[in-house]
């Protein structure tokens, strides 16, 4: 009796289990379902994005025909219009005193340096005072040949005799010598200008003093080439920009196109610009952009041009496929920033106004690629 009661509670028990366990197996099976339903669809989503990211984002121009402003770059070097090397007054004396220094600025006339005066000063009085003495002279001459000695009652002929013999001649001329030599004591600046390459010294001999450079405007010499001389003309416009200033433009003139082809088949142009700027200097080197404007031409930046195979290429985004087209140009001209085209010649290619112009992202797209204008986010 008891063992079939033991029995029977252990197949109970035994049943008991084998419904926990269906039941865990259950729930787990529902997990892994779900879980793995969850993970799919993830999957999906996440193909879905890669595929989305793909389409490259790109900016766009529309091409219309306007005017290219065609350039020509050189270097050139600037010149002042006027520079004088100046020399000690008196050379070789002592000097008894230096005005200026380098890199000031003088206006003409200013005495720039004065040579010892006393020698010429004492020749000025005693010139003086033989001038007096001559007249005396000359007054005594006038009465001795029966005039009141005032000079301007004797007829010319006597007067230039009796001023000969009296002395008065000589001791005027002398006066004017001395007047002069004083004069030449003092070196005074013959224009406005700047001065440089200043040598002298107070209290020591010399021989050059300064270089005066006149750098209110500037002569800007530059050469081109001969095939680009067609560009240039005398009044052509230019632009000029020094090598340790970029920021720095001027504007300029070409005033002279000297009319021979050198050697290595460059022609010397000179251009004239104001000088606006304290930062210019006599000798400095400088970018010469000569501008010309051609009319009526397709016009896009430069990072809309690519090279494929050895030709240029632009991108055309198509409207309807938003797809970028492939399609092969020539190149005008170029300037700094942009290039005027035209359909290839020998792709037997054509661009038209109204084109849309891919001019970013470009660098890696093919004929084809599916594109997606960026939005204005200034918008």
């Amino acid at each position: 009796m008891t063992i079939m009661y033991m029995m029977k509670k252990y197949i109970k028990i035994i049943g008991t289990v084998a419904v926990a366990v269906a039941a865990i197996g259950g729930m787990a099976y529902g997990i892994y379902v779900i879980g793995h339903s969850e993970k799919a669809d993830e999957g999906e989503d996440l193909q879905t994005a890669v595929r989305e990211e793909t389409v490259i984002e790109v900016d766009t121009t529309v091409l219309c025909r306007q005017t290219f402003q065609k350039q020509v770059l050189c270097n050139g070097r600037l010149a002042a219009i006027r520079r004088a090397e100046l020399m000690c007054p008196k050379t070789g004396e002592i000097l008894q005193s230096v005005n200026v220094k380098n890199g000031q600025r003088v206006s003409a006339g200013t005495v720039l340096a004065v040579a010892d005066t006393r020698e010429r000063r004492s020749a000025l009085e005693k010139s003086q005072r033989d001038l007096e003495k001559a007249k005396v002279e000359l007054q005594d001459k006038l009465i001795g040949l029966g005039y009141d000695g005032i000079t301007d009652n004797v007829p010319a002929e006597v007067l230039h005799r009796a001023e000969v013999t009296s002395g008065y001649y000589s001791a005027r001329f002398a006066l004017r010598t001395a007047e002069q030599a004083l004069h030449d004591c003092s070196l005074k600046a013959p224009f406005g200008g700047r001065i440089a390459d200043l040598v002298a010294r107070p209290y020591q001999r010399g021989d050059k003093f300064c270089t005066l450079i006149d750098d209110s405007f500037f002569d800007v010499e530059f050469k081109v080439l001969e095939a680009e001389l067609v560009s240039v003309r005398t009044g052509t416009q230019v632009k000029v920009s020094p090598f340790v200033d970029g920021e720095l433009s001027l504007d300029g003139t070409v005033t002279e196109i000297n009319p021979t082809v050198d050697a290595k088949g460059l022609v010397s142009v000179k251009a004239r610009i104001k000088n606006t700027s304290d930062r210019l200097m006599d000798g400095m080197n400088v970018k010469v952009t000569i501008e010309n404007s051609v009319p009526d031409m397709f016009v896009v930046p430069k990072e809309a041009v690519v090279e494929r195979d050895g030709y240029h290429v632009v991108f055309v985004y198509d409207n309807k496929t938003h797809r970028a087209v492939w399609t092969y140009v020539d190149i005008m001209y170029g300037n700094l920033t942009s290039f005027a085209i035209t359909g290839c010649e020998r792709k037997n290619t054509t661009v038209n106004e109204g084109d849309i112009i891919i001019t970013s992202g470009n660098l890696n797209l093919a004929d084809d690629t599916e594109v997606k204008i960026k939005e204005d986010r200034g918008s």
